[in-house]
């Protein structure tokens, strides 16, 4: 399968919003749960929110959950972050991720994940 590829970072305001997207694998595989990750300068990268579309299910950091939103549109191509009241700490590059076999299951763990986009950039001012 193809690397995803993401779009839509950028430079908001704390209190502004962004919107990420991601173009996984465009081949149907049987599964194809997806998550965001992201990773900020000296730290390590962390899963920000999961998504498996055929089980209909979605799972968040707790650092994020109620400000972000993750969605995949129906045709289970694009991925979507909706990130909302950005504050600094949200600051890092960030990562979509592909699983495209096996059991599909909502995960934060990196090794669950096969394919790796080359990440985008946000940046949040205060």
């Amino acid at each position: 399968p193809a690397k995803p590829v993401e779009s839509g970072g950028g430079s908001v305001q704390a209190g502004g919003s962004l919107r990420l997207s991601c173009v996984p694998s465009e081949y149907p595989y049987s599964t194809t749960c997806l998550a965001w990750f992201r990773q900020a300068p000296g730290r390590e990268r962390e899963g920000v929110a999961s998504i498996c579309a055929e089980i209909d299910a979605t799972f968040y950091a707790a650092s994020v959950k109620g400000r972000f939103t993750i969605s995949q549109d129906k045709s289970k191509k694009t991925l979507y972050l909706q990130m909302n009241r950005l504050q600094p700490d949200d600051t890092a590059m960030y990562y979509c991720a592909a699983r495209y076999f096996g059991t599909p299951y909502t995960s934060l763990r990196r090794e669950v994940y096969s394919y790796w986009g080359q990440g985008t950039q946000v940046t949040v001012s205060s």
